[in-house]
């Protein structure tokens, strides 16, 4: 097994807060990310690829997916991407917090399933749109970057 060296903890990375338009355009440039929902009154989170459309992030789920009762609900929801260089340990994180509902337009249903692949069971699933009541990211860069 290879261990990456990372740098000394005296490093000269910094935290830099993303505007909320930053943070979705960052959030549109990956496919992947962590969906966290309560389930049974717990916490969970699953893995789901995603597309940013009109501000708003829109998830396919597979046919079993725990999420997709609760969605009925308009469900709070967080929602995480990130691209972080293990190397370097530099990147950005994304977190989005809103409702969760399920997309039930016809047209726009066949559009996302054309677009959006779930992990599992491709023929079922249902799309879940998220629409962001907060946004939050910010990017590790090194001290010569802004």
């Amino acid at each position: 097994m290879v261990i990456p060296q990372l740098p000394a903890s005296g490093s000269s990375r910094r935290m830099v807060e993303l505007s909320h338009e930053e943070a979705l355009r960052l959030l549109g440039t990956v496919q992947l990310g962590r969906v966290a929902f309560s389930e049974r009154a717990l916490p969970a989170i699953r893995p789901v690829n995603h597309l940013v459309e009109g501000g708003d992030l829109i998830v396919r789920t597979h046919g079993g997916a725990a999420l997709l009762g609760r969605a009925l609900l308009s469900e709070v929801v967080a929602y995480e991407a990130d691209e972080i260089d293990a190397t370097t340990r530099t990147g950005w994180s994304v977190v989005v917090t809103g409702t969760a509902t399920r997309v039930e337009d016809p047209d726009a249903l066949a559009r996302y399933h054309r677009l959006l692949m779930p992990w599992l069971d491709a023929e079922s699933g249902q799309v879940i749109r998220i629409r962001p009541v907060i946004v939050t990211g910010y990017r590790v860069v090194g001290a010569e970057r802004g």
